[in-house]
């Protein structure tokens, strides 16, 4: 897929008006609701400076690409990445050295002398 998932989009399809506040909650992955209330709060704490801020990203912010996750499972972990990038690639790298070390046990059951095992092995054939 060519579309960048840690990318701010602007979410039309979940949008009331032009989809800013549901980017931002997709984005973050804070409810909509809540994100919509807080925009609005902001705009009478600032004089209206939200709602030009709100045109100005609703006019440059690109859509978002239909089908960018492909689960809801996919769209958390997305939005992890995107809140906490350094905690995701650790996730990651600890899972890959889960899948190591436990390979290395494979292979070394599977390489061991164990005559036990390879008896039982011969017998499978």
């Amino acid at each position: 897929m060519s579309a960048s998932r840690t990318k701010f989009y602007r979410d039309t399809q979940h949008g009331k008006w032009m989809g800013v506040c549901a980017g931002i909650a997709d984005y973050t992955g804070i409810d909509t609701t809540f994100v919509r209330v807080g925009a609005v709060l902001l705009t009478f704490a600032t004089s209206g400076w939200v709602i030009l801020a709100y045109f100005a990203v609703g006019f440059i912010a690109d859509k978002k690409p239909y089908g960018l996750y492909e689960t809801p499972e996919d769209a958390k972990f997305w939005q992890g990445v995107r809140s906490n990038p350094k905690r995701s690639t650790a996730e990651v790298r600890s899972k890959f050295r889960d899948i190591d070390r436990r390979l290395a046990d494979i292979e070394t059951v599977y390489t061991s002398r164990n005559t036990r095992l390879a008896d039982e092995i011969d017998s499978l054939r």
